[in-house]
């Protein structure tokens, strides 16, 4: 059996694209394959101007039913930088204000439908409810199910009023991990009665509400031992389109993750994805493997592995979405976008959260400041704050003596001079610190991203949730006396 048009297999991949405008050998391969759908990165994205002409020349290239995405969920993980920055979900777990979720949700859609893009990968509805999980971490809005339903059905009823189609993921739950999936294939080993007490939850409450879902590369043996999630009938087909009953579009995390990369290839894993249940993979890297995932789906379409009511099913799911949320580009400029940029950072302030008794020293106070100056993008997360954002919190301040490690986890308590000075950690970089940190005795302990290295060293902390402009202004006004920081973690960090 052959495709027919109705569910050309390139209607069914998401790719990603090299550059930050679109060239003559990507606009030819996206008509030849009749590709509708773009995920964006940070490698795409200049000047807001040149991403308005990008997403403009995408939608001309790929149709009225165009589907343009990327990941803007706030916090750390925001590739359109230049827009009004949202706070973490943590950091609106912190402020736990319902209507000021659904505001920031609102005011993300805004910003995303100025510069063309019509799907957001977000709100993460995983719940952390691991401290040492690597990729999640500030990404949550908490650690109970019942918050992040609470939360991250607000932030989706914001995003979905004013326009931009949301995702929820990673079903069937990310929180509970060791491993980043990016680098190597997770194993939770939970029972279904386990993952529907906990992780399956937001889901399964969110599932009417939400239009898309995305998949996690992530093997629960209790369920499916032979294949992650994303590849699994058991969980895809069985728990989420049977049991939950869930209609909207399923779409894959990316394929070229080395969870599934390396296992399956990315020809093999788009046909089991979309055999599974999935509607659409993401298949980034170049042409060539992508038109790799595209050969395979259109060989499992000829061969009947694939059947003609699945692409029919999966494409129609697509063009309904791409119909509810279509590519436009509003004037976001003026009155609007500045008030959206002032909730940003009212929403930061809102979420800034003291430990231990935590308090700001005085400016006359002699002190001592340990940063790390520099921490690169891991690819997942945008790059950390500087040392030099650091030094500007402590602006008149009369005697501050930084002193700038390569790595501050490398930090010798031993080494640090007993002179009398206030002794400050400012955390600047996202991975947990390690034994060594039980022996840090600081005055004040400050957490500009992942908050569970509260839980790394026993010292008054105040904790931000991440490290945009709002984030950090509002830290410097605790610093100076000017705000308080009342908000409760939404995490155990005791």
């Amino acid at each position: 059996m052959s495709a027919t048009p109705a569910f050309q297999p390139g209607r069914l991949v998401m790719v990603d694209i090299q550059g930050k405008s679109l060239d003559a050998a990507t606009a030819a391969f996206l008509r030849e394959h009749h590709i509708r759908a773009v995920c964006l990165f940070r490698k795409n994205l200049g000047s807001e101007a040149e991403v308005r002409q990008l997403t403009r020349d995408l939608r001309e290239v790929m149709g009225p039913e165009a589907l343009i995405g990327l990941d803007q969920e706030g916090g750390s993980v925001v590739r359109a930088t230049f827009l009004p920055q949202p706070p973490s979900a943590m950091a609106l777990g912190a402020a736990g204000d319902e209507a000021l979720t659904e505001r920031v949700g609102a005011a993300v859609a805004r910003g995303l439908r100025g510069i063309g893009v019509n799907w957001n990968f977000a709100p993460v509805t995983d719940i952390n409810n691991n401290p040492a999980n690597p990729v999640i971490a500030e990404r949550s809005f908490a650690e109970t199910a019942d918050e992040v339903t609470r939360l991250a059905g607000a932030w989706m009823r914001g995003s979905l009023a004013a326009g931009v189609a949301c995702c929820i993921k990673h079903f069937p739950g990310h929180g509970d991990t060791h491993v980043d999936s990016h680098l190597d294939l997770p194993t939770v080993d939970k029972s279904r009665a386990e993952l529907d007490a906990l992780e399956l939850r937001p889901f399964k409450a969110l599932r009417e509400l939400a239009p898309s879902v995305m998949t996690a590369h992530i093997v629960y043996p209790q369920i499916d031992p032979d294949y992650p999630a994303t590849l699994s009938k058991k969980v895809l087909g069985s728990i989420l389109r049977e049991e939950l009953g869930y209609e909207g579009v399923v779409i894959t995390d990316a394929l070229m993750m080395k969870a599934i990369a390396e296992r399956y290839g990315y020809a093999r894993a788009a046909v089991l994805a979309i055999n599974a249940g999935a509607d659409m993979i993401l298949a980034q890297g170049s042409l060539e493997e992508q038109g790799q995932s595209i050969a395979a789906l259109q060989a499992a379409f000829a061969s009947g592995e694939l059947t003609q009511a699945q692409g029919e099913r999966a494409a129609a799911r697509l063009d309904a979405l791409a119909r509810a949320y279509p590519v436009v580009h509003d004037d976001y400029r003026g009155a609007q976008r500045d008030g959206d940029d002032a909730l940003m950072r009212q929403a930061w302030a809102a979420g800034l959260t003291a430990l231990r008794g935590a308090q700001a020293p005085a400016r006359s106070e002699r002190l001592r400041v340990y940063v790390q100056d520099s921490v690169p993008t891991d690819g997942v997360s945008e790059a950390g704050p500087t040392g030099a954002q650091v030094r500007a919190l402590f602006d008149g301040f009369g005697d501050v003596d930084f002193v700038a490690l390569d790595d501050i986890a490398a930090l010798a308590w031993a080494d640090v001079p007993a002179d009398g000075r206030r002794t400050i950690v400012a955390s600047t970089h996202r991975a947990r610190y390690g034994e060594q940190a039980g022996q840090w005795r600081p005055d004040l302990h400050l957490v500009l991203w992942n908050p569970f290295q509260a839980l790394d060293v026993a010292a008054p902390t105040v904790i931000t949730w991440g490290y945009a402009d709002g984030a950090l202004a509002a830290l410097r006004d605790w610093l100076q006396g000017h705000s308080p920081a009342a908000a409760r973690s939404p995490v155990t960090l005791n």
